[in-house]
């Protein structure tokens, strides 16, 4: 209930903040509420990959490319994302989320979240994301890109990221195929 409440007063809140273009960063503000907590009294490590999700709603927002991708019947998922935690978070502390698009492969796009407490780096993840269709199947990454426009020339993937999706995606299929070894 906590979440839908949080999203609630969210989706209040971005109407009235500015535009940005899709190649933005998006700042979205928080405070950490009693329901964010685990028993050690900081937020929940899943709180922060919920929030996330309030992060990257931001950006597709208030970029109004949620009207765009639902106009054309998609809709977006997490397909892996890895998270550092740095810094704890505690009651009644106000952070900041930062989102961006950092850039795309033949198959996936990349996103960076931060969040901090003023200057100081409370946790980052990188976000491996894809976009499906309503009707069934996945969007090409060509077809995301048509939507979007032109791509600013600076968006080059960073050779960490395209070097960290190698490496989880080979250990997803090196669990996987430990599983079917059994």
């Amino acid at each position: 209930m906590n979440m839908y409440l949080r999203l609630l007063l969210f989706l209040l809140r971005v109407r009235a903040k500015s535009r940005l273009g899709i190649w933005d960063t998006s700042h979205a503000s928080f405070r950490v509420n009693l329901g964010d907590l685990d028993v050690q009294r900081h937020m929940n490590n899943g709180r922060y990959l919920s929030i996330m999700d309030l992060g990257r709603m931001d950006l597709m927002l208030r970029s109004g490319f949620w009207k765009r991708v639902t106009g054309a019947g998609w809709y977006p998922v997490v397909a892996g994302q890895s998270i550092t935690y740095r810094r704890s978070l505690t009651l009644g502390q106000r952070f900041d989320v930062a989102t961006r698009v950092l850039g795309h492969d033949e198959r996936w796009i990349y996103l960076e979240q931060v969040f901090r407490r003023g200057e100081t780096v409370i946790a980052d993840a990188v976000v491996r994301a894809r976009f499906l269709r309503t009707s069934g199947g996945s969007v090409d990454v060509s077809e995301v890109l048509e939507l979007v426009g032109p791509i600013p020339e600076d968006r080059v993937l960073p050779e960490w990221v395209a070097q960290w999706n190698r490496e989880s995606s080979a250990h997803s299929r090196a669990l996987a195929e430990q599983g079917r070894g059994r």
